[in-house]
């Protein structure tokens, strides 16, 4: 096994991981993911011997190479490394670490930066989708200096854009695998939705809680997180992703009322964690449940007027707020995002021997 490989260690939106080009990690893949693995100190709940965080949110792998497809800058391949088990998986995205892939493409010289900010077209491997990242480039540089600011993460970084097409369907096959809104599932009116990222979507009522609970009380609540499992896994299947009792899809997502003006309130399991905020692709899912009629989260939705829907998703730390534009036939034609990342250390990282 490799025992070293140079590395960027990054805060993709709110999470963070390790930025590897694909070159430099071994290309077996079951020797890459040892390799990984080690890097992190899985498994074990506190990753005490490598660099993971004790939580899915630090525990997180980019792999970037250049990409030979037309009109696109790079490839990024996510990679799920789990804290408490000899797993790494692929088997979803990650937008808030594809936040960082187009600072990490131009700083390891991938792409040319303009003056002025540099747009990065990102092929996503995991899901086969094309996002584009703009980066701030002032002086023909990266900087990750700036004012923009993004709940769950303190003070102001540049703001990094990402634009997402044709994201439905993703892993799934379809926007709705089961060609349905709302399907009852255990007797749960649930939407299961692929716009980026499989989500179950329920009300928080229905799962015998406000919706308002920090993540601890949710964590804590042993009864919800067996239904919600239980849930999860009779939902799999009918999701296109098989028995997905080893995988992190699909996440788990219970509505309620927001609060402060926003669109609505969230709170996620993904799939046996509480989520401290929501993923970027899972935002991005909600938000789409927000505007099927059906849904149970339609009822729960303050939504905008107009073609251009800011939806604000509320969640245990704050908002995220996602961009919806709205075509002629009233479906969703593209999404956008805010995120902002920061480079936290570049040189060599070690694995055991």
């Amino acid at each position: 096994m490799s025992s070293s490989a140079p590395c960027m260690w990054m805060r993709g939106g709110t999470s963070k991981g390790g930025y590897f080009l694909a070159s430099d990690l071994p290309k077996d893949q079951e020797a890459r993911d040892r390799f990984l693995r080690s890097v992190m100190g899985s498994p074990d709940d506190r990753q005490i011997d490598g660099m993971g965080g004790a939580d899915p949110l630090t525990s997180k792998v980019a792999v970037v190479s250049p990409s030979n497809r037309p009109g696109v800058d790079v490839n990024y391949l996510f990679l799920q490394v789990m804290v408490d088990k000899a797993v790494v998986t692929d088997a979803q995205n990650c937008g808030n670490i594809l936040a960082g892939v187009g600072p990490f493409a131009i700083e390891r010289g991938l792409v040319k930066p303009e003056i002025g900010e540099t747009r990065v077209s990102i092929f996503m491997e995991n899901t086969a989708q094309v996002a584009v990242s703009t980066v701030q480039t002032p002086d023909g540089s990266v900087s990750y200096a700036g004012d923009a600011m993004i709940d769950g993460v303190p003070g102001t970084s540049a703001p990094v854009a990402i634009e997402f097409k044709d994201t439905a369907g993703s892993s799934c096959g379809a926007l709705l695998p089961t060609g349905n809104e709302v399907d009852l599932i255990e007797g749960v009116p649930v939407t299961m939705i692929d716009n980026g990222m499989p989500c179950v979507v329920m009300l928080a009522s229905d799962m015998g809680i406000k919706g308002t609970e920090t993540r601890e009380e949710l964590e804590a609540n042993s009864a919800l997180r067996d239904k919600l499992e239980k849930l999860r896994l009779a939902c799999g299947p009918l999701m296109n992703l098989g028995d997905v009792k080893d995988k992190t899809v699909p996440k788990m997502t219970m509505v309620s009322p927001a609060r402060k003006g926003r669109t609505i309130s969230t709170r996620t399991f993904i799939p046996h964690r509480c989520h401290a905020s929501i993923g970027v692709l899972g935002a991005v899912s909600v938000a789409t449940a927000c505007l099927l009629e059906n849904s149970p989260a339609f009822a729960m939705a303050d939504i905008p007027d107009g073609s251009q829907k800011n939806l604000a998703i509320e969640h245990p730390i704050g908002q995220t707020t996602v961009v919806a534009h709205i075509d002629d036939q009233g479906t969703v034609a593209s999404t956008a995002i805010l995120r902002t990342a920061r480079k936290l250390f570049d040189g060599t990282i070690f694995a055991s021997e």
